[in-house]
């Protein structure tokens, strides 16, 4: 696996970033591609969706996860 990443993202209008591994960053598009949404709005929608105690990298893998295991 490789090392984590600092990837940008703009939610909201707001610039951020995530890091993430190439693995992780990968199924993530693949996933915002098969749904034919922006990863920004997808991205966006997780940001909203998780707790105050998780970060949003680690909301996006375990957002991949599941799909994943739901297939």
């Amino acid at each position: 696996m490789s090392r984590p990443k600092k990837r940008s993202l703009t939610l909201r209008g707001h610039r951020t970033s995530v890091s993430l591994e190439d693995e992780f960053w990968s199924a993530f598009r693949e996933i915002a591609a098969a749904e034919n949404r922006a990863i920004n709005d997808l991205a966006a929608e997780i940001d909203a969706d998780r707790g105050m105690d998780t970060g949003l990298a680690s909301a996006i893998r375990l957002f991949v996860l599941r799909r994943l295991r739901s297939r």
